[in-house]
């Protein structure tokens, strides 16, 4: 997501910021500022576009004498599209404090509110800048600096890093994490901050990691760390060995891999502000979706491209399963060309990772000529096809950089899940169970410890089957979808000839395919019921002919381990939850066989991330 570079010293500050910013600058951006001290004044440069951009506004107006402490920042935008004004840093009504913060503060309009009630002035429409007036607001009230900050903290909901220096109190930085990263970089007489490690390797490898529900104060030659009551905790600093290049993936040795296992992070973003724990519900309302907004719809469209048009196919099952509701889901390269049956009593549900994919939005601007309601799902805030969308859902799967989509996968489907769930609510008045709301709950720690379990043994089948040529993927129900991902991911980064097809179409064709050599990967649940039984009758259909079988099934599915020793075990869940299950050991398969062939994981020859052409 957004990047935080914080210094406090005595070298010139704006090069140490800058470095920072461009060291941070893989993780994606659409906007970059910073903030320093020029006679006891702050003094704020930020720019909608690149660190470069940045450099060129800073340097054509040359400050006379900056000074530290000073923050950096490059922003995704989660609240208010990308702007100048929205760009960090954002300032208090005086002038006298500036914040950068990375997150999502789920009460800010309430606590927007409550602001403007007092007096307070706005200059964006970033969740941000509501946490420097409301520190301004206890500063106003007659606390000191810390502990206005301390007291704002306990206001806030939601994920959040935060900076913050003062004009007034210039001999320290103060921050704090909850659910968002923070690294403080320690050195002689000079200390450094940053929410990732690679801005602070030019100047330091000492760091110390705040933990959740922690501030830390830095001076020049010293640090302190809080938790949230103000008992200082003692802590040591830890050596880092990365060179750049693993510190910008996290110590994994590709961005693929990375994002496989950033997923979780992921998911627990995507569902911030999604659940009303107290009411253990899902609720849309604050973005837009109420019973006006789909009053007399009848027909739903999902258009959309490659792993995205995978969701929709996920989706279609979730809809009409929980709504009722028919449910169409289209190639967008397709739907742009043909005569779809479109009206006003139609939703078109647009499903784009970068918000900018070329044919989903001609579609979408097809579907907006016959007067179809537009709802849009996007991970990138302020694109177009979010900006010409009636609602627009993010998933707030932050910037993937490796090709191969996975995190954004994962939480497209999560979107249309929760989405499901909440407009079964609204027009049937039926809540989900308690069983699975606590599920999605606890589905970020659930996924992390499943991550970590699973890969090793597909690390295994990978090593047995990486010298294939070719490969049928066969799911039923649910998981026809995800045998469509699967052979996607397997083809486009190991270039191994993968199939997805519906199991019980393998009799129409690639059944002529089955050999000793050639290898079915079957997917198989047993919460689908019935179709469990019809999938296991398939797979002794490939044992039949000798095809080898790669399994990914359920825990405690006796009978495929009868007739495969190649098998994957998935923790059972509720219905809806399977996608983002089976998928994970699918990307995780993928990667490793493509690994092992040689291949460029990150940047798979012929592909581009985002496809804004035909």
């Amino acid at each position: 997501m957004c990047g935080i570079i914080g210094y406090i010293g005595e070298r010139q500050v704006l090069p140490v910021l800058l470095e920072g910013l461009r060291r941070l600058e893989y993780r994606g951006y659409d906007s970059a500022g910073v903030v320093f001290l020029e006679d006891r004044k702050i003094n704020v440069i930020k720019v909608k576009g690149r660190v470069f951009d940045l450099e060129e506004k800073i340097f054509s107006n040359v400050p006379q004498k900056p000074e530290a402490p000073g923050l950096g920042h490059t922003r995704w935008a989660t609240h208010g599209e990308p702007s100048d004004e929205n760009a960090h840093p954002h300032l208090d009504c005086k002038g006298n404090l500036a914040i950068v913060h990375n997150g999502i503060i789920e009460n800010y309009y309430e606590l927007k509110k409550e602001l403007l009630k007092k007096g307070h002035k706005f200059k964006s429409a970033t969740d941000t800048e509501v946490i420097v007036h409301l520190i301004e607001d206890y500063v106003n009230a007659g606390l000191e600096l810390k502990s206005a900050f301390f007291s704002a903290l306990k206001r806030l909901k939601g994920a959040y890093a935060i900076a913050l220096i003062s004009n007034e109190n210039p001999e320290f930085i103060i921050v704090a994490r909850n659910q968002s990263p923070i690294v403080i970089g320690i050195g002689e007489k000079e200390n450094f901050m940053a929410s990732d490690i690679p801005a602070l390797l030019p100047f330091t490898k000492d760091v110390l990691f705040l933990n959740d529900g922690e501030v830390g104060i830095l001076y020049k030659d010293k640090v302190e760390i809080f938790d949230l009551e103000g008992k200082e905790i003692k802590r040591n600093p830890v050596v880092i060995s990365w060179d750049l290049a693993s510190a910008e993936k996290g110590g994994f040795a590709h961005f693929m891999l990375k994002e496989i296992y950033d997923q979780p992070e992921a998911v627990k973003h995507t569902l911030l502000g999604k659940i009303d724990l107290d009411r253990q519900e899902i609720d849309f309302s604050k973005e837009g979706l109420n019973k006006k907004f789909f009053k007399n719809i009848e027909k739903i469209f999902i258009v959309a491209c490659g792993t995205s048009y995978h969701a929709g196919l996920v989706a279609k099952y979730i809809i009409e399963r929980n709504l009722k509701i028919p449910v169409e889901v289209d190639l967008a390269s397709e739907f742009r060309y043909r005569a779809p049956i479109i009206n006003s009593k139609t939703l078109f549900i647009a499903v784009s990772q970068s918000g900018e994919t070329a044919d989903t939005l001609a579609g979408l601007r097809l579907a907006k000529q016959f007067g179809a309601k537009i709802l849009s799902i996007c991970n990138v805030l302020g694109s177009t096809i979010a900006r010409e969308s009636d609602v627009v859902l993010y998933t707030q799967a932050g910037p993937e950089i490796s090709v191969a989509s996975t995190k954004a996968f994962v939480t497209q489907v999560l979107i249309f899940i929760l989405l499901s769930f909440y407009l079964k609510r609204l027009f049937y008045n039926e809540n989900e169970s308690k069983e699975k709301i606590e599920a999605l709950i606890k589905l970020p720690h659930i996924l992390e410890k499943f991550t970590e379990e699973v890969h090793s043994r597909v690390k295994k089948l990978a090593e047995k089957w990486h010298h294939i040529g070719n490969c049928l993927y066969l799911g039923r129900d649910i998981l026809y979808p995800i045998a469509l991902e699967g052979a996607l991911k397997l083809k486009e980064i190991s270039y191994i000839h993968a199939e997805g097809y519906a199991a019980g179409e393998m009799k129409h064709g690639p059944i002529a395919l089955i050999e000793e050599n050639f290898p079915t990967v079957i997917l198989s649940a047993k919460e689908t019921g019935v179709i469990y039984e019809k999938t296991l009758s398939n797979a002794e259909e490939v044992k039949s002919r000798r095809g080898p079988i790669i399994a990914f099934i359920s825990e405690n599915s006796e009978e495929f381990k009868k007739i495969t020793e190649d098998f994957v075990e998935i923790p059972l869940t509720f219905y809806e939850l399977l996608p983002i299950f089976y998928v994970i050991p699918l990307q995780l398969f993928a990667y490793e066989m493509a690994v092992l062939r040689g291949c460029d994981v990150d940047k798979p020859r012929n592909l581009a991330k985002s496809v804004t052409v035909e």
